[in-house]
Parts: structure tokens; C-alpha cells; sequence
């Protein structure tokens, strides 16, 4: 079975998340997590840098890298992180 993604618009800002049907999660990039959370990219990259240190996620886990198309067209690898990795404690 092919996994499907889905992408939604929030009604708060212009956030689009991808959404795995298959996996039944979310996945964000850090600046995505931040603004949802309504924090910095920094918070949010120490948090999840702690979480993996001290073993409370594996990033193989909950970090994929998705494929982006930029507004100048050229394709990058960008880091998701799965919304779990987000609220984290």
C-alpha cells in the first residue's frame, strides 16, 4: 500500500503540515513546531536535541527528510520532525 500525505492549512497563519494518514501523524519543520507552540526554532531545537540525548525519542524515529520545492523553484532535503517530538517532556 503506497503511504499517502495529505496537507492542510491552519485558520491561524499560513502553517501547511503534512499530515501521514498511514502513520496517523504530523510532521513539521522546527520553524513550523515553534510557531505552533509559539516559540523560537531555538527552543524548540534545544528541546528536541534533549529529548534525543537523554533517550526520551529516537530520531531515526521521529525525524524523516522530505523533499521541498523552494519559491526559486530548486528542490532541498528539509528535516520534519514528527509533532510527538514537539510535545515531548
Amino acid at each position: 500500500m503506497e503511504k499517502q500525505v495529505e496537507v492542510y492549512k491552519l485558520q491561524k497563519g499560513e502553517i501547511v503540515f503534512n499530515v501521514d494518514t498511514e502513520e496517523d501523524t504530523i510532521w513539521a519543520t522546527q520553524n513550523q513546531i515553534a510557531e505552533l507552540f509559539d516559540t523560537t526554532k531555538q527552543n524548540i531545537s534545544l528541546h528536541v536535541n534533549n529529548c534525543f540525548r537523554e533517550g526520551e525519542l529516537d530520531k531515526d524515529s521521529v525525524v524523516k527528510d522530505f523533499l521541498t520545492t523552494a519559491t526559486d523553484g530548486k528542490k532541498y532535503k528539509v528535516k520534519y520532525y514528527n509533532l510527538d517530538a514537539g510535545e515531548a517532556r
